[in-house]
């Protein structure tokens, strides 16, 4: 009970601090509308979602989005436990991973490795992770707007004002509505996991200029319960609403795969869909799922076996190419080059459902 009620004021707390006022409009009263956000001024720009269900849950940037974070070692780490989750990303060859703990309090981090510049997006509300290229989007820097759509973070991007939203994957309001976001493939695993593949990797500090009990879980229950701080349209309940699955997205419809699918050390599904074969890698034990194609650039369609017991590689073709968790081809035939990337991430199964209505679900 004790706990119960600290988390209860931790979750006020991060909607109320005084250093960074949040506005959250409650469900019983205040207009929650975009067009209330904006002033009240109607008439100011077309939507590429229902204006209507575009909601306002805080300020804009209330939430402080993270640029350039300290990083450090991860034997300097002294903040987060083995199975915490972690937004794990390599570029160049340097991994870098990205904690949840920090991601729950600041849902944007905007970074870059030599000349890549990405932007971290996470929203704790759907339990999404993706990472967006920026170097297609102008090196573009986002903050969060505060505004949600399906209870999803809608960040906006500092150089045009336009507003994203995250599982759309597209600009849905401003000068450059309609264009696509880009992803990066990252690989979203326990600290545990992260840290054993990559000992050199570097990790956001908690030192980050802000105020917050990064300890603590800001939302209270909201992970183990099916409440939701928000409506979504459609609500799917043919899986609990807050179990993590990975889904991909083809012409605009999605397939998902549970976690459970992949118990008993790495297993590795070939699978099609929509005419896209795809791999699908995991392991329950690792707490990983992740999503790849099959068909490579020369027209090959390769099928794929797992691996075990040797991370970061995964899986080893029909061919005899071992393959890595971010899907370069390690040793084999194949070195050198990487399997097609796919529009996949993982997320609460009622966000997959909202955003992309009767998704398909994997079975055996």
């Amino acid at each position: 009970m004790r706990r119960f009620i600290l988390l209860t004021l931790l979750a006020s707390w991060f909607f109320n601090a005084s250093c960074e006022k949040v506005e959250l409009i409650s469900d019983s009263g205040g207009d929650r509308s975009a067009d209330n956000y904006f002033g009240g001024s109607g008439g100011i720009g077309d939507w590429l979602v229902p204006e209507s269900e575009v909601l306002k849950g805080a300020g804009k940037d209330a939430i402080p989005a993270l640029t350039d974070p300290e990083l450090v070692r991860f034997g300097e780490v002294n903040y987060l436990n083995g199975a915490d989750l972690v937004i794990g990303l390599m570029v160049d060859g340097e991994p870098r991973a990205y904690p949840h703990r920090i991601l729950d309090w600041h849902e944007i981090i905007n970074d870059r490795i030599g000349s890549t510049y990405f932007a971290i997006t996470y929203c704790p509300l759907t339990g999404s992770g993706i990472v967006w290229d920026q170097r297609q989007l102008t090196n573009a820097s986002f903050g969060v707007s505060g505004l949600l759509y399906n209870s999803n973070l809608i960040p906006y991007d500092r150089s045009t004002n336009s507003y994203w939203s995250q599982m759309k994957l597209m600009c849905v309001f401003g000068e450059r509505l309609g264009e696509i976001a880009p992803l990066l493939p990252i690989v979203e695993t326990t600290w545990n996991s992260w840290r054993a593949m990559y000992p050199d990797t570097k990790v956001v500090s908690n030192n980050t200029g802000h105020e917050r009990p990064y300890q603590y879980y800001p939302y209270g229950t909201y992970r183990s319960t099916d409440f939701l701080m928000f409506p979504v349209k459609p609500l799917d309940r043919r899986l609990p609403l807050k179990e993590r699955v990975t889904g991909v997205i083809v012409d605009n419809a999605a397939k998902v795969y549970r976690l459970s699918s992949f118990k008993g050390g790495l297993r590795v599904i070939n699978d099609t869909f929509r005419g896209v074969p795809l791999i699908v890698a995991g392991s329950e034990t690792q707490n990983m799922l992740l999503i790849f194609g099959r068909s490579m650039p020369d027209g090959t369609v390769l099928t794929f076996e797992p691996v075990q017991d040797q991370l970061p590689i995964i899986m080893q073709d029909n061919e005899g190419t071992l393959w890595d968790v971010f899907g370069w081809g390690i040793v084999g035939p194949r070195v050198g080059q990487r399997l097609p990337v796919t529009n996949s991430f993982i997320a609460y199964w009622f966000a997959w459902g909202a955003f992309y209505p009767d998704p398909v679900i994997y079975t055996e």
